[in-house]
């Protein structure tokens, strides 16, 4: 047996689930850089040079640790988590802690040998912490136009907020220029926007967006692969008492990513025709109107899709061609 670490990730701590010969062994450690120098270490005490590490893809969490395993040479594969759970499910797994968490992501991991993940290049890279980086601004924004808004009294706060927000908005600003500006200097990157714009929906920041949450698509397979990855995978109930209740998506993916197309897929409801042709279909099935926009938010990450994998821009009559199906 080779050496299979597993590693349930949560946001300020690893849980570590190392898997060999000699037996099954598990240790907590920090999610930082202090945290990696210990995993270094306790792999070290034991004799083992090289393993083969799984985690799952909930987030921005596990990026770090990620990259750091991947650059002392190890093999790292990152998961989507709706596979393992249909792992846990298939085995009968019911605890429900980080530790056993850990071990059915090292079970799996052994089990089902996944594909080996590599990290994205340094284009995509600064990309993403970018588009990130204007993420948060713009939250922090609204923040401080909410509390304006509030009724707040004291004059001196009142400054205070004004002032911030106004630096707030000025920053929003300059990261937009400077995303925009990274791309149009870039021959992939802006390629590929000038693909993402022809479809009806998406404009250029949208398209930064997806461009740094999706990284490299030809790690894709296919359409709907994508769509797990961002939790837009529909999750239904067909056993017991639970199969009146209604199909939901999983949720078990990139939340930034499916943050990024809830406005796009609701201008697209209108004015794309693909998209909007789905949503009438399911309007006439009288469906409510959030699983309508979920349906219509998978249907444009497959569009999404379809440009990238193809090189083509988008064109409504080429549908099957591209697999814009949902």
């Amino acid at each position: 047996m080779s050496n299979i670490l597993g590693i349930d990730v949560s946001k300020d701590k690893l849980d570590l689930v190392l898997l060999n010969e000699k037996g099954k062994f598990h240790k907590v450690i920090s999610n930082d850089p202090a945290g990696f120098k210990t995993l270094d270490q306790w792999l070290i005490s034991r004799h083992i040079d090289r393993v083969h590490v799984c985690l799952e893809a909930t987030g921005q969490y596990g990026d770090e640790v990620s990259e750091y395993l991947y650059g002392q040479g190890h093999d790292v594969s990152v998961v989507n988590p709706a596979r393992i759970k249909r792992y846990g499910e298939s085995k009968l797994h019911r605890n429900k802690t980080d530790k056993a968490d850990a071990d059915l992501i090292a079970e799996f991991c052994l089990k089902e040998k996944p594909a080996l993940w590599e990290p994205l290049n340094p284009d995509l890279k600064h990309l993403r912490a970018l588009v990130r980086r204007l993420i948060d601004l713009q939250a922090n924004y609204r923040q401080e136009e909410s509390r304006l808004s509030s009724g707040e009294k004291d004059a001196w706060v009142i400054q205070d907020l004004t002032v911030h927000a106004e630096y707030l908005k000025a920053r929003i600003q300059a990261t937009e220029e400077e995303i925009q500006n990274f791309i149009n200097q870039t021959s992939g990157l802006k390629a590929n926007q000038e693909l993402l714009v022809s479809i009806s929906g998406v404009g250029k920041k949208t398209s930064a967006r997806l461009m740094g949450e999706i990284g490299d698509i030809s790690r894709f397979e296919n359409a709907p692969q994508l769509a797990a990855y961002a939790g837009l995978n529909p999750k239904g109930f067909s056993s017991g008492s639970s199969v009146h209740k209604k199909t939901r998506i999983s949720k078990q993916g990139r939340s930034e990513l499916r943050a990024c197309l809830y406005m796009p897929a609701i201008v697209a409801m209108t004015h794309n025709p693909v998209v909007r042709a789905l949503k009438e279909r399911l309007q006439k099935r009288q469906l409510p109107t959030m699983a309508i926009v979920v349906a219509c938010m998978r249907k444009l990450l497959h569009i999404v899709y379809g440009v990238l994998k193809s090189q083509r821009p988008f064109d409504p009559d080429y549908d099957r061609q591209f697999n814009y199906s949902a």
